[in-house]
């Protein structure tokens, strides 16, 4: 062998084998789209226009430019109806482009619910350009999915995976119509589960950063044994295009959705009647629990199936008929899931105390949300010296306690601006809770003493009712002793 030859052959065997390790780092999704390709189908839908659509408003989000964050991503164009020109009588149309997948060989397709809401025509295009009209089985805004079928037969199916078993940081690819382009693939990875979006209490996201854009909603998400695992709903984004934050609905809460929309045309939920709020450190400190956890009950619908069965104000709900509560985005996709009419075990926290209750599970009819506005007609009793929160209150008057249904409860009637608490005129002060002592408060003096007795860095939590709502409200610190 000469001198040359002793070089490249080792050269030639370590590009080999850097060619070999390359393999194995770098996943191959040819045999996934070739095999689950032709089940994507791109859908198209026309609206006859009625008004200009504002952006989609979200929820607990104010401020302007954090509107456009989360947001379902479905392109309009405006266009004119076939046959219409631009004078008088033409009926301008628009027109919206999305995703979907077929789950039965004789024409039904999951999507999502915005990509067909309000159509008056629906076009479904296969990847052989076949295309057929689709007429909507059912929709379920609350968790953004539908049903929609055409007339077909002996069609390509998806398999069905298991979104329980992802793990973060699994390669998932993503097959659907960005932009109106067929069939495009995308692919990246888990980056979370269980992700919470505002007011969407009923799937546990998966967190992706695919490549996802107007177009894509509805498609599936594919983990690499080529099992559809989640189905793209919305992104993360300030333009409205792709920025690396997209999410995607769990697969099983997707197939037991399109169950029931099936079988029924509606999606039954279950309810308990509670009103609840996030554990945060510091209402943990002040309860007296170990950590945050569990689901905090603020108020009891009156009449309720958690009333009926026992569950109070200031319960903190830690377990739903055996499943865990770590948090308070838990507990409505636990119970929504349940079926109604159900008698269900609840462990809870009451005063530091664990002890089970049991509630039969009524339905759910229409979604209850807490107001924020201040009772109208509030009166404004006489005031008092401001104490060591820089509130001032007073006691409520035999007519107030009638009209608000309370046995107790002080009244804000001014908010100094070294105020402690991010309450205002006309709040309840119903409980004060420190260290796991719940305190109700029946009077001024009575209030005053109890803060007095704090430390300045004290941790308490308030139990405040406005208008008909009532939260917890924690308060980190107090003023100097006067």
């Amino acid at each position: 062998m000469n001198r040359m030859s002793r070089w490249v052959v080792p050269l030639l065997f370590a590009a080999s084998t850097q060619a070999v390790a390359q393999d194995r780092i770098l996943p191959d999704f040819t045999r996934l789209v070739e095999d689950q390709g032709a089940a994507v189908v791109n859908i198209s839908t026309t609206q006859a226009a009625r008004r200009p659509a504002a952006l989609p408003q979200v929820p607990g989000i104010e401020d302007e430019e954090m509107l456009e964050f989360f947001r379902r991503f479905i392109p309009r164009q405006p266009r004119q109806g076939p046959g219409q020109g631009q004078g008088p009588g033409a009926r301008p149309e628009s027109r919206s482009l999305g995703s979907g997948f077929i789950i039965s060989a004789d024409g039904y397709i999951l999507t999502n619910a915005h990509v067909v809401e309000s159509a008056d025509e629906i076009n479904v295009r296969l990847t052989d350009k076949r295309e057929f009209k689709a007429k909507v089985i059912g929709a379920d805004k609350r968790t953004d999915l539908a049903v929609i079928r055409i007339e077909a037969a002996s069609l390509p199916v998806v398999r069905f995976g298991d979104a329980n078993k992802l793990k973060v940081g699994e390669w998932v690819v993503a097959i659907g119509s960005p932009f109106g382009f067929d069939n495009s693939v995308t692919a990246g990875i888990v980056s979370a589960k269980g992700r919470s979006l505002p007011q969407e209490n009923f799937v546990p996201f998966i967190q992706t950063d695919v490549a996802i854009n107007p177009g894509n909603s509805g498609g599936p998400l594919f983990n690499m044994r080529g099992e559809v695992v989640g189905i793209n709903s919305q992104i993360y984004s300030r333009t409205g295009g792709f920025m690396g934050l997209s999410f995607a609905i769990p697969i099983d809460v997707a197939l037991d959705v399109q169950r029931q929309l099936r079988e029924k045309g509606r999606v039954s939920r279950g309810r308990i009647g509670v009103v609840i709020q996030e554990v945060t450190r510091d209402i943990a400190t002040s309860f007296g629990l170990d950590r945050a956890r569990g689901a905090l009950v603020n108020s009891v619908e009156k009449g309720s199936p958690a009333d009926k069965g026992g569950v109070e104000a200031s319960d903190i709900i830690t377990k739903f008929d055996g499943k865990t509560v770590e948090g308070s985005s838990d507990l409505p996709r636990i119970v929504g899931s349940t079926k109604p009419g159900s008698k269900v075990d609840l462990e809870v926290l009451r005063k530091g105390a664990a002890r089970t209750v049991s509630v039969v599970v009524g339905e759910l009819q229409e979604e209850r949300l807490a107001m924020r506005d201040a009772p109208k007609g509030e009166r404004k009793p006489v005031e008092v010296a401001a104490n060591r929160l820089g509130l001032v209150v007073n006691e409520l008057t035999p007519e107030q306690k009638k009209d608000l249904k309370l046995s107790s409860g002080l009244v804000v009637t001014d908010v100094r601006q070294d105020a402690r608490a991010e309450l205002r005129r006309g709040d309840i002060l119903l409980t004060l809770v420190h260290k796991g002592q719940h305190n109700e408060l029946k009077s001024v003096d009575q209030f005053n003493k109890l803060l007095a007795g704090l430390d300045k860095n004290a941790v308490i939590t308030l139990h405040v009712r406005r208008g008909e709502q009532t939260a917890f409200v924690t308060v980190t610190g107090l003023a100097d002793k006067g």
